[in-house]
């Protein structure tokens, strides 16, 4: 899945289990969508729903949420600690991977759109959604609550962005947005002094503390308000408190936007703080569900702070993170439930069996994986060559002067890895799809069209998938003629093998191209595609032609 969409709508009932799992099932229900978390509060009468999925899928998921929770939740009924206004109070979108924060603001206007229309709830759109800056602030928004409700709707300055401005008794009104994944994060302390910890919370918190005159009392300005020392970090909320269970004080922290303020920064801020006052951080603790991006932001940073390279896999860059920010601390830290990628991804079922399990697999009378998932996977082995150079390069001695561009490299050729890798599956399945279109009923004409128009687009589907092979492929040869040039000498022969498999790839992919427009009926489609597919086997040729006789300069 290359986008993903988070969203964590907050529904008023969190005592009745009954209707809980009612609006938790009908969001599930909806195929693309994982449902994380669910997690209700007696006091507050209120459920935070977490789900993630596709932009699609995810969209319709908060839309039926809503729907059940209009048909389930009375709000004449309802009581609770916790400031509301509807059925469901909030429903935010949040950019995960791959998708932008006005992409995720054009799902909240088009959700809202629908169930005002469809549900006759009003729909106020908040912070990076909001229509005017005076809606931004969900709080300003929900200013009088449920109750307030049929006189702020008779306010013109308050009229709905969908909807009509009537009072619906049952459901209220819903706020939908669009805003950054917030990560909740906690630096352990070794102290139970609470207010050592609130100390370093001031200090690191956007918001600040209150400035104080020599005499430590707080300065006020002409109005009376307390004038405040910024905070050392941006997009940050901070306190500090003691958590007995632990038997430790914690700076817990709300980072508002993880690409201002990764954890690694707030971690390490929070350490300098603890050292002036001489204490020492233990660890840290993830609340929740953290995006991938945040994690090998913190591999990198540490990775990087050794001299060490950041071309390694994922993984390692995860395991980087988690060692160098303590998260195992006070709980375990499993990456496959606590990181947002990682519980949706499902690993393809040919590159997670073993090589002899492909290979057996590869070698039996199905059709499929044949020649493109092949082609596909010696891109991927020519790439993790590159980035093994690279790595072998960046930690040499007497090489400093290519080591940034090394750095650069193997993070590329991880990044081609991946994709790769991806692609042997890929391929397998749209070749299956075209199947499924074959095997479709063809008995009235009706029937053959619709068939017949499944082919075309199954093949099509089927054709980019090594097009793209081809591209990604002539890209890691691209970089094992720079592995060869300018990598470890020692290394030059890995480089050249890199240069073959790559090769190889291109050659293959190039061929499952060809053999497909065989049978597509869009001449223009093929000519493009053949176009660009001889273009890039011309290129890599002369490419492969460069890096044999300068890979065996360097063996020489």
């Amino acid at each position: 899945m290359t986008k993903i969409v988070e969203c964590v709508p907050n529904f008023s009932e969190g005592r009745d289990r009954r209707i809980i799992d009612a609006i938790c099932s009908a969001i599930s229900a909806v195929e693309g969508v994982a449902l994380l978390d669910v997690d209700p509060g007696q006091a507050t009468n209120r459920t935070v729903v977490t789900f993630v999925g596709s932009p699609e899928a995810v969209a319709e998921a908060a839309f039926q949420g809503i729907l059940k929770a209009a048909d389930l939740i009375d709000m004449r009924n309802h009581s609770g600690e916790h400031a509301r206004m509807g059925a469901t109070d909030v429903c935010p979108f949040v950019p995960v991977r791959g998708v932008t924060m006005d992409d995720c603001a054009a799902m909240a206007k088009s959700v809202g759109k629908r169930v005002a229309e469809e549900l006759s709830i009003p729909i106020y759109l908040y912070e990076n959604a909001a229509s005017t800056p005076e809606r931004t602030n969900l709080a300003a928004v929900r200013v009088g609550e449920y109750e307030g409700l049929p006189e702020k709707l008779k306010d013109p300055d308050w009229k709905p962005d969908f909807g009509k401005p009537e009072f619906n008794a049952k459901s209220g009104a819903t706020a939908i947005g669009s805003r950054q994944f917030l990560i909740a994060y906690n630096v352990n302390l070794n102290s139970r002094d609470r207010k050592l910890a609130t100390d370093i919370a001031l200090d690191i918190r956007e918001a600040g503390r209150a400035k104080r005159d020599s005499e430590g009392k707080i300065i006020r300005d002409e109005d009376g308000k307390a004038v405040k020392v910024p905070g050392l970090l941006k997009a940050c909320k901070a306190v500090g408190w003691e958590i007995e269970e632990y038997g430790k004080a914690q700076v817990s922290i709300n980072l508002t936007d993880y690409t201002v303020t990764p954890p690694h920064a707030a971690f390490e801020a929070v350490r300098e703080g603890a050292r002036k006052r001489g204490l020492r951080v233990t660890g840290s603790e993830l609340v929740g569900l953290v995006p991938l991006e945040a994690m090998l932001l913190a591999g990198r940073h540490y990775l990087t702070s050794q001299g060490k390279t950041t071309g390694v896999p994922d993984e390692e860059l995860v395991h980087v993170a988690v060692q160098s920010l303590g998260l195992n601390d006070v709980s375990p830290f499993n990456p496959e439930e606590r990181i947002v990628e990682y519980c949706l991804e499902q690993k393809g079922e040919l590159v997670s069996k073993s090589v002899a399990d492909f290979t057996n697999e590869l070698s039996v009378d199905s059709p499929a994986p044949g020649g493109g998932s092949v082609s596909a996977l010696m891109g991927a082995l020519g790439s993790a060559l590159v980035s093994m150079v690279a790595a072998l390069t960046h930690s040499k001695k007497g090489m400093e002067d290519v080591k940034g561009e090394m750095e650069e490299m193997g993070g590329r050729a991880q990044h081609l890895k991946y994709r790769l890798a991806s692609l042997v599956d890929e391929d397998t399945t749209a070749f299956n799809n075209v199947m499924a279109a074959f095997r479709m009923k063809k008995r009235t004409d009706k029937e053959k069209h619709a068939r017949n128009e499944a082919i075309q687009t199954a093949t099509k589907e089927a054709t980019q998938i090594p097009m793209e092979v081809c591209r990604l492929c002539f890209e890691a040869m691209e970089l094992s003629h720079i592995a060869v040039n300018k990598g470890n000498p020692n290394s030059v022969s890995d480089a050249a093998v890199a240069a073959e498999a790559a090769r190889a790839g291109l050659r293959g992919a190039r061929l499952n191209v060809l053999i497909n427009l065989d049978g597509i009926h869009d001449a223009d489609f093929c000519s493009e595609i053949k176009k660009s597919a001889d273009s890039l086997m011309k290129k890599g040729e002369n490419l492969y032609s460069k890096i044999s006789t300068d890979s065996q300069k360097v063996m020489s």
